[in-house]
């Protein structure tokens, strides 16, 4: 990806001013899993973000792509309440951050799930225990519930069920990626959140969970927000895909952002590792009643 993030990407080429992607959506911000409006992070005299926008519609796969530095793992802390914003609004789950308190709060946290890029697995808890740890902290259900609901948690993720007595050390970054997946998915959420769900895969077991990730919205009805660097991921399973770019961001279909001419878009869009992917070689036929534009391939089933 160094290629791409050597591009220039400060001015526009010409015709891109005729070319626009929007971030916004119509419609209530309420409605949406996420909505952010004039978002500004800075760390010192350093600006990441600048006046960023963005609506993410529930039940759909959106995929966060960027060069180094533009600060895809910032967005996701700042949406989830861990980064505080310089300036800005955001609404997570129809709630503004700026009108609860900390338990209120709380509270709309617990609706979402998390996949850190590594996993994060507390190393002296079994897999079991890691499950339960959300329900422990955010629920005051009994040792023998959250046991069963651990098991589940731990077949849906397509783990053999002896795994939860297993402590993260005895597992491979395959298994280890699906118990937190399995972590995440602890409490229900209405949103998951993956911060690079399939680095340190080999191909197969990253298009295994590229496949997973898929059936478990398909099956739950959940909205994915994923920051990947992964170009099959993006073909394989995201309705849209937004970029950060010069301090906003851009949002669109894969065809969309295809054809967009800034010089980052064709570098990254239209490179070796894009066309090793498959991108632009076949049209994506559109995914029947999904809240997304259609640019999944059928073949990506449960």
């Amino acid at each position: 990806m160094a290629m791409v993030d050597e591009v220039v990407s400060g001015e526009a080429v010409a015709g891109e001013q005729e070319f626009k992607l929007g971030s916004t959506l119509p419609g209530d911000r309420k409605d949406f899993a996420v909505s952010i409006r004039g978002l500004v992070n800075r760390f010192g005299k350093q600006v990441v973000h600048d006046g960023l926008d963005l609506d993410i519609k529930r039940g759909e796969v959106l995929g966060i792509v960027g060069g180094s530095g533009t600060g895809k793992s910032v967005l996701l802390r700042t949406i989830l309440g861990l980064n505080v914003p310089a300036e800005g609004d955001i609404m997570l789950l129809g709630e503004n951050q700026r009108d609860l308190d900390e338990g209120d709060w709380r509270r709309v946290q617990a609706r979402c799930g998390v996949l850190y890029q590594s996993g994060a697995l507390f190393s002296s808890l079994t897999v079991a225990e890691n499950i339960e740890a959300p329900m422990r902290e955010h629920s005051d259900l009994d040792d023998d519930l959250m046991d069963q609901l651990a098991a589940l948690k731990i077949q849906l993720v397509g783990l053999p069920l002896n795994a939860g007595d297993k402590y993260p050390s005895q597992l491979s970054g395959g298994m280890k990626k699906r118990a937190g997946l399995a972590r995440a998915l602890s409490l229900d959420p209405e949103v998951i959140f993956l911060d690079e769900p399939t680095a340190g895969l080999d191909p197969v077991g990253a298009t295994d969970f590229d496949q997973l990730i898929l059936s478990l919205q398909r099956s739950l009805g959940v909205t994915v927000v994923m920051v990947t660097h992964d170009l099959d991921s993006l073909v394989a399973i995201c309705d849209r895909i937004a970029v950060l770019l010069d301090k906003k961001i851009r949002v669109g279909t894969m065809d969309e952002l295809m054809r967009d001419p800034h010089p980052w878009m064709q570098a990254y869009f239209h490179g070796p590792r894009a066309r090793a992917a498959g991108m632009g070689k076949t049209e994506r036929p559109s995914g029947d009643g999904h809240p997304g534009d259609g640019h999944r391939g059928d073949g990506h089933g449960a």
